[in-house]
């Protein structure tokens, strides 16, 4: 499912705070969201792991003026642009942060921690140089929203066909978990970044909703080899389509700026 990424949080919130729309405290509480605490190692100038304000400070200092996502996938390196060796770690947690002005790049290592019983959620970013090169594949703003319409038009066609939308326990509740993230108001984005680009990016989590739902519910209606095959293939584009969308709308801010919209 494409739910929110930590490296989106790390990005959006970073972005803001980078631009001076939110205080250091404040972008550090967002991008931790419901984790007990995040950390970032290998930044240079520092001996070990730091906390996200100090971290994030260290990167303007060194330059850093923007921050793109990448969401790679096997045989997709989407967002990233190299080195191999920050490439195949990127590969590994399937996100990544890529310093814009710096380069340098950030990688999560998400584990448990605690007492059985009281286990909380800590994150460890890493910090590797990365090549200072344009992203892989990543679509602007407007091309990403045309695709993704395309591509939803025509796998839910498919999808309709072989009865494999989503329905039972699993699809209420993933629908109803979604419904109650919009109506606690949710910040899509952090301020600063362009209209269009929330509209993107919570159309592309809505696409990422139904093709978890459609993964959990089976194979619906698809009873034969083929008409399974078709229903893999219908998903398999939607949800590239997608994650090229949410790319599109978390770099958006420093696509901006670059174009000198900010």
């Amino acid at each position: 499912m494409l739910s929110e990424p930590r490296s989106g949080r790390l990005a959006s919130w970073g972005n803001a705070l980078l631009a001076g729309f939110v205080a250091p405290d404040d972008a550090a509480l967002a991008i931790v969201g419901e984790d007990a605490v995040h950390r970032v190692e290998g930044l240079p100038g520092e001996s070990g792991p730091v906390g996200l304000t100090l971290a994030l400070g260290r990167l303007r200092a060194l330059g850093a003026t923007g921050l793109r996502v990448a969401l790679p996938a096997p045989g997709h390196p989407l967002g990233l642009s190299g080195p191999p060796e920050f490439n195949a770690r990127a590969l590994d947690a399937e996100e990544a942060v890529v310093c814009h002005g710096a380069a340098l790049g950030l990688v999560p290592e998400v584990y448990e921690a605690g007492p059985d019983g009281d286990l909380h959620v800590e994150v460890l970013w890493h910090c590797l140089p990365v090549r200072e090169a344009p992203p892989a594949d990543v679509p602007s703003l407007g091309e990403a929203e045309r695709e993704l319409a395309e591509a939803l038009r025509d796998a839910t066609a498919v999808l309709s066909r072989l009865d494999v939308a989503g329905s039972g326990p699993v699809a209420e509740a993933a629908v109803d978990a979604y419904r109650a993230r919009a109506e606690r108001g949710r910040e899509v984005l952090a301020p600063g970044y362009p209209p269009r680009a929330v509209r993107v990016l919570e159309l592309a989590q809505r696409v990422g909703l139904l093709i978890s739902v459609a993964y959990e519910s089976g194979h619906g209606g698809a009873v034969s080899a083929s008409e399974m095959a078709a229903r893999t293939e219908a998903l398999r584009p939607v949800e590239r389509t997608a994650r090229r969308a949410q790319v599109a709308a978390y770099n958006s801010f420093v696509e901006e700026r670059e174009r000198g919209g900010r």
